[in-house]
Formats: C-alpha cells, structure tokens, sequence
C-alpha cells in the first residue's frame, strides 16, 4: 500500500511540475486571441499588432542583461530569421524589456541579431502578456488569424526546435 502512495505522490508531483512548467506565468494562453499594442522600433518605426493580422508573428521577449536571451537569439537569427525575412507572410519582432534605444542597438550588435527589436520602456507590452515578476527570454508565436498557438520561457533546444517546426508548418498554410 506504501508503494502504491508513493507511486500516486510522484505521479500527483510529476503533473503538478509539469503544469507549472507550461504555465510559465503567461496572462495569456494557447488559444487566445493576441493583445493588440503598440510599439516603437530602435529604427523609430512604429508598429502594431493588429496590424501584421493575415502573417504568423513571432514576438521575443528580451533584454540586455538577460543571458539565456544572448544564448538564444543567435539561433532565432540563423534558424528563423535568416530562412524567413523575405517571407511576406512573417514577421518577427524582438521586444526589449525596459532599455533605452542605445542599449538595445548595442545589445542587438552584440548578439549579431538583424530582426528588428521593439522598445518596451515601460515592461507595459511584457506585462500585457506576462505577469508582475515573470522573467525573460520568451516567445509568443501568433497564426495568421492572430490567434496565440504557442508560449516559450527559457531556451531549451527540444522546445526552439519544436517553435521551429511550429512556424515553419504555419507558413505552409
């Protein structure tokens, strides 16, 4: 009978872990409609969600002094970018959290990214969708009827890769 407990205890904490993970402390969920907002490019181009509506979105959630973000946009540069640019149908925009412009031109530089980052001064588009304290990196990939089909936090490699087939099988529609 204790073993039977104990098996049931790891099975109830696998879950419980498991669910956490996939929360992630996202406001928003696979499923929901994206929050529309506004945003100033390093370029001062502005842009909006709703108006990118009939492309897949990718947005990347990022700042300067995030290091699993330095690990991670290099293969959102090469993976992602690099095969998608000229795609009319994507967009991807990487959105700093709470940095001035020259912080984010020089931590752009730095990372050898090319894909426009948005400036996010006052965390309002991050917390639109993320909750007070949750942290960074993340992406959020939004479908052609801006429609939220997947949230990542962190960068582990099994998940990018599945991000990448995600976007890849949304542009063969």
């Amino acid at each position: 009978m204790k073993k039977i407990s104990f098996i049931l205890f790891l099975i109830f904490l696998s879950a419980n872990i498991f669910a956490q993970e996939e929360n992630y402390q996202y406001k928003v969920k696979v499923g929901d409609m994206a929050p529309d907002f506004e945003m100033s490019l390093t370029s001062g181009e502005k842009v909006n969600l709703s108006s990118l509506k009939g492309k897949v979105v990718m947005l990347q959630f990022t700042a300067s002094w995030c290091g699993v973000c330095r690990r991670e946009m290099p293969y959102i540069e090469k993976q992602i970018w690099k095969k998608h640019k000229d795609n009319p149908d994507f967009a991807l925009y990487g959105i700093d959290r709470e940095e001035p412009v020259e912080t984010v031109l020089k931590f752009a530089k730095a990372t050898g990214v090319t894909y426009p980052i948005g400036l996010d001064p006052d965390a309002g588009i991050f917390h639109t969708y993320a909750e007070e304290g949750a942290g960074i990196t993340r992406n959020i990939i939004i479908d052609k009827e801006g429609k939220i089909v997947m949230l990542t936090r962190l960068f582990k490699m099994e998940e990018f890769n599945e991000m990448v087939k995600v976007i890849d099988s949304l542009l063969e529609k």
